[in-house]
């Protein structure tokens, strides 16, 4: 009897520390690569859906939460780096904590870290991008480089990562 209730208790605990997946989550178009974005969250930022993005593009500030050489290689247009390993609050002082905020990244994991730093710092509608980068270009959406011209180019973080990227109109690097 207490083994059985031992083993009770341990299902309930290990089931109570995964994240729930919110019922109206948007989905990425490749179920294997929905899936792997889901098991990497945590759920603490609300989810905003690449179509939701897509046509409303100048209703947000948009943040890109990836590294310098990333967001050179290929970003969203209009799109502001704030990165991740040195994000600094300062690069968001700027910005109306009342508007519209959407973070993106590679997948969803390290902008939903910045988005959990931004709901702190008061930003009252902060949204992570369910999929980011490689869910925006999967579904046919404009990257621009540096200078702000269109590219085929998104970095994929590394070789791994890389297969998540499944338009084939883009060129990967890393």
């Amino acid at each position: 009897m207490k083994r059985f209730f031992f083993i009770s208790f341990l299902f309930f605990a290990l089931a109570s520390c995964t994240a729930q997946v919110p019922a109206n989550a948007p989905s990425c178009e490749d179920p294997s690569f929905d899936a792997k974005v889901k098991s990497l969250l945590s759920f603490t930022v609300p989810l905003l859906g690449v179509d939701d993005l897509e046509n409303a593009t100048e209703t947000f500030n948009i943040l890109d939460a990836r590294e310098k050489d990333e967001f050179n290689t290929g970003h969203i247009q209009g799109a502001t780096f704030v990165g991740y390993d040195r994000f600094d609050m300062e690069s968001v002082k700027h910005l109306d904590k009342d508007k519209p905020v959407v973070v993106y990244c590679s997948i969803g994991y390290r902008s939903e870290k910045i988005g959990e730093k931004l709901q702190k710092a008061g930003f009252t509608k902060v949204y992570n991008l369910h999929g980011s980068l490689f869910e925006w270009v999967n579904q046919g959406n404009p990257l621009v480089d540096a200078q702000g011209k269109p590219t085929q180019n998104i970095h994929t973080y590394n070789k791994n990562w890389s297969q998540w990227v499944l338009n084939e109109r883009y060129k990967k690097v890393w």
